[in-house]
């Protein structure tokens, strides 16, 4: 008996601190749309990492609720619910027609379609309450590992490129504690679901901050004037993951400072002998004279 409650105390003590570290991180992209909000555009910003995520939140809070005795799990999915949805609605507000449309096409398609669709299947296919818990479950799983492509793709490209410029450290510090809260408090409430998700949060922010270490100190860089289209060349989209029960993706804004090239440099002094003065031609000026004499007459 003393084990069980000790259990069920540890579990709400990494629910609370699972709670804290994914509110920072829900918070992460406020920066990003203070700065869409003062630009009145969202320039290259994509709509794709708020959209997954809160489809991801919907899951996991629907998940809670048929679920019962997650409350800590429910209180973190509803804000982030909230959160997500103020975004979309600001990306909505100040995206182009075109993305506008595009974005809202990908809302009805995720976020109302394919969700309607799995809360149908699990509630009309499935009858018994424990069978549709662990189905909407795998499912949660399903969604949340499927995420984790985009961190995958980030390390990919330090690898390649031999730059952490596109992995802050920091960013990828706190997601590895957040996946360290979550899978505790799966682990202590006994749910798999929640642990397995974190388990690959967990080793993904491993292996992003040993790559940290190892190319920190490198001085290749990335050309990113070369690389990237002339509309990209004053942001980078990085895509972290968010191993909270949930998972989730967030571009950070990052500002590209372009290189400053120097006035020696950049100005081209000729050489004074090969400068020549060319003389005015006389068939010309003759030209000139007679047309004027044609106007006066």
């Amino acid at each position: 008996m003393g084990i069980m409650i000790n259990h069920h105390l540890l579990a709400i003590v990494f629910g609370i601190l699972g709670n804290a570290i994914s509110f920072l991180v829900f918070l992460a992209p406020v920066p990003t749309f203070y700065r869409i909000y003062k630009k009145k555009s969202t320039e290259s910003f994509q709509s794709l990492p708020y959209q997954v995520s809160l489809f991801s939140c919907m899951l996991w809070l629907c998940y809670a609720l048929i679920k019962q005795g997650a409350f800590l799990l429910i209180t973190i999915n509803s804000f982030g619910c909230v959160v997500e949805t103020i975004y979309i609605a600001m990306f909505f507000t100040y995206a182009t027609r075109e993305k506008r449309i595009a974005a809202m096409k990908l809302f009805l398609t995720i976020n109302v379609a394919f969700f309607s669709l799995i809360l149908m299947v699990t509630h009309f296919a499935v009858k018994r309450p424990s069978l549709q818990v662990a189905v909407l479950g795998w499912i949660c799983v399903a969604i949340s590992v499927s995420v984790f492509a985009a961190p995958l793709m980030i390390v990919a490209r330090v690898i390649k490129t031999k730059s952490v410029e596109f992995m802050p450290f920091t960013l990828s510090f706190f997601l590895t504690i957040s996946a360290v809260m979550w899978f505790a408090y799966g682990l202590f409430l006994h749910d798999i679901c929640i642990a397995i998700p974190n388990v690959v949060g967990f080793i993904l922010g491993m292996v992003q901050m040993v790559l940290y270490g190892v190319y920190r100190n490198s001085g290749e860089k990335l050309d990113i004037e070369k690389k990237m289209n002339p509309s990209e060349q004053q942001l980078k989209t990085i895509v972290v993951m968010s191993p909270l029960g949930v998972s989730e993706v967030h571009p950070i804004d990052v500002n590209v400072t372009e290189p400053v090239v120097p006035f020696s440099d950049a100005v081209h002094h000729e050489d004074p002998s090969k400068v020549t003065t060319e003389e005015p031609v006389i068939d010309d000026v003759n030209c000139l004279v007679e047309t004027a004499r044609r106007e006066t007459v």
